[in-house]
């Protein structure tokens, strides 16, 4: 006998038969239907985290670094991505948890630009300790820990709260005309640890190069990258969905895998490198410049782009970068070539900065410096130069020195390949920072 009571049953065991499959079927749909959008905006994304774990790889795998230890770079050593060759450089990895913290000490510096950068893991400033930010402290004991930390923070100590338990530190000194000076003030750079902090391993993601960036192969470290918090980009939680539901995607098969490989490499990496070299900020004279580094405001095409160029960019408070690959015909600077670079007399790079300014060449797309039998990679404002009779300053970039120039004005480019100019405005005034500066044109010659 078929009673109500079985009748009922029935029909809700069919009805949530029907809802699951419904459900399934919609979670099926979701996860085989993705836009080249999509996949696009999510790989630009993950690589910048990528970016920044690469370079945590060859900072321990080249250099013996340990965490909290500081590393005092050899000044005027070349051997770094975009590499500033104008200050003594100090770098260090942070490592924190809920129950240690760090003391960073600083030296006193009164007549040399200076400053520790603190950035996340994915290359976002976390804060620049110097005097200009930090007027009543801007020296000292600083203790970098977690808002909740339960280590004993000494009372002389500046407390910097961050919210990331690895941080990279990249701290300078301006070398100016009296390096043993500078070398003497890097050296007063210390870092010490109070408690035995846990130290996340680094991710173990297959080591790339700027020429051969990675594939689809990114998505399967999808879950690692985003375990590092993501804290100063706006709406990095909807960005962090959209790249689980692409990994999704390119775990539903090999088909999906390789549909998303052929879209990263004939879509997703072109844009990103057009992006990177023309779009990353204000374009003007062939020249780029990021106005918006270190701090991104949720723009994490320029993001990735700073990350890619030269990773620990800092922010347009303290240097502007502008870039160029390209002369006033928009042809590609190319190695054999030699071009003329001309700042007229109210357009010299030292009268728009409350600092220095420097110039580096660099090759491309790697952003190293190219051997040359002067061993002259960059100028600044401390450089030799020779200036025109009204004023005015040209540069000459070229593989081989003519004698109609003088040669303290020469910087020696590569006989072949493409390369870059990286022009750094520290501590640009208020006209640099509005976009309102920018060098000429490289002409050729």
């Amino acid at each position: 006998m078929i009673t109500k009571k079985t009748i009922l049953s029935s029909v809700i065991l069919i009805l949530s038969i029907i809802f699951i499959t419904s459900c399934g079927n919609d979670n099926k749909k979701e996860v085989n239907s993705i836009t080249d959008n999509e996949i696009i905006d999510s790989y630009v994304y993950l690589l910048g985290r990528a970016l920044a774990v690469r370079q945590e790889q060859m900072d321990f795998n080249d250099s013996a670094l340990e965490y909290n230890t500081i590393k005092y770079n050899e000044t005027g050593k070349a051997d770094f991505v975009n590499p500033n060759l104008d200050v003594a450089y100090m770098e260090a990895w942070i490592a924190i948890d809920e129950n240690s913290a760090v003391i960073l000490e600083i030296p006193e510096i009164k007549s040399k630009y200076y400053t520790a950068q603190l950035m996340d893991g994915w290359g976002e400033v976390i804060t620049n300790i110097h005097q200009r930010n930090y007027p009543e402290h801007a020296f000292g004991k600083f203790a970098i820990c977690l808002k909740n930390t339960t280590a004993n923070i000494p009372e002389d100590a500046f407390r910097i709260e961050v919210k990331n338990k690895k941080i990279k530190m990249l701290a300078r000194v301006e070398l100016q005309d009296n390096i043993e000076e500078a070398i003497e003030l890097q050296n007063k750079f210390k870092i010490s640890t109070i408690g035995t902090p846990k130290i996340d391993p680094i991710v173990d993601f297959p080591m790339f190069t700027n020429k051969e960036l990675p594939l689809s192969k990114l998505y399967t470290y999808t879950e690692q990258f985003l375990e590092t918090p993501d804290t100063k980009m706006n709406e990095a939680d909807s960005l962090r969905q959209l790249a689980d539901k692409v990994s999704a995607y390119i775990a539903a098969s090999e088909t999906n895998a390789l549909i998303v490989d052929s879209i990263i490499k004939n879509k997703a990496i072109p844009e990103f490198i057009n992006y990177a070299v023309t779009k990353a900020g204000v374009f003007k004279n062939g020249w780029l410049a990021p106005l918006e580094a270190g701090n991104y405001n949720g723009n994490y095409w320029t993001r990735t782009s700073a990350n890619f160029v030269g990773i620990w960019a800092n922010t347009a408070e303290e240097v502007i970068y502008y870039m160029v690959g390209q002369d006033s015909d928009k042809e590609p600077l190319e190695g054999g070539e030699s071009y003329m670079l001309k700042f007229d007399k109210q357009n010299l790079p030292n009268e728009n900065v409350n600092e220095f300014w420097s110039v580096i060449l660099v090759d491309f797309p790697t952003y190293r410096v190219v051997d040359n039998e002067l061993n002259r990679y960059n100028f600044n404002n401390y450089s030799d130069l020779m200036y025109e009779e009204d004023g005015s300053l040209i540069l000459y970039v070229a593989p081989k020195y003519n004698e109609k120039w003088p040669k303290s004005n020469w910087l020696p480019a590569p006989k072949q390949g493409g390369f870059n100019l990286t022009l750094r405005m520290y501590v640009p005034k208020e006209n640099v920072l509005k976009g309102e500066w920018f060098p000429s044109s490289l002409q050729k010659l």
